[in-house]
């Protein structure tokens, strides 16, 4: 009789203990997780210079050097006579730099008057990046006249004349192109400098 309620008991026992630990075990396994476990996101701190990730490095698009690489990427393509690729290359970095010269242009107005140092800053990133999208803008242009699409061509070379002006050395080039697909009648700058202005505009 008492060993049937010794077991008895130790069995009353051993279910409490049980019904502890199950209670104590979530906590148990919340506290064990290490912080470095992949299964718990981790918080970054913004303050923290390990964790900046600047634009300007080489694998983000959005960036002076994106645009220059995917230039170079088309290049390479040209070199290759892949020009459908270099088209392709060449019209995602015109979206790049022309992307780019957008946003600097709108500090620069917003800086306007309250900065003038950031504002003089970011207008000379603007012209920067605005200049590369018109060189990027030529060498399309080129690779149409390449695949024999002149009328692809044509509208690429009006936007540069119009964007740098025709005294430029850009601009002149393209009203070259121009004039030898017979789109224009008239050479520029004529022979003899009796053009009106042969400086370029600052």
């Amino acid at each position: 009789m008492n060993t049937a309620v010794a077991v008895t008991l130790m069995h009353h026992t051993v279910l409490s203990v049980i019904a502890v630990l199950s209670l104590l075990s979530p906590v148990n396994a919340q506290v064990s997780q290490s912080p470095g476990t992949t299964s718990q996101p981790q918080l970054i701190d913004p303050n923290a210079p390990n964790n900046l990730r600047p634009i300007t490095e080489s694998n983000s698009l959005l960036s002076i050097a994106g645009g220059d690489r995917l230039v170079k990427d088309a290049e390479q393509a040209v070199s290759a006579q892949n020009y459908p690729l270099a088209a392709k290359k060449l019209q995602e970095a015109r979206q790049v730099y022309n992307q780019l010269s957008n946003f600097y242009q709108e500090l620069n107005s917003s800086f306007s008057g309250i900065d003038n140092r950031v504002s003089d800053s970011q207008r000379q990133k603007a012209l920067l990046t605005a200049q590369k999208r018109d060189e990027a803008t030529f060498q399309l242009a080129l690779v149409h006249r390449a695949q024999n699409q002149p009328e692809l061509a044509v509208p690429l070379l009006i936007q540069i004349i119009k964007s740098q002006n025709p005294t430029r050395d850009l601009g002149k080039k393209a009203y070259k192109q121009l004039f030898e697909l017979g789109f224009v009648d008239s050479p520029y700058p004529r022979e003899g400098g009796n053009s009106s202005s042969s400086s370029p505009k600052k």
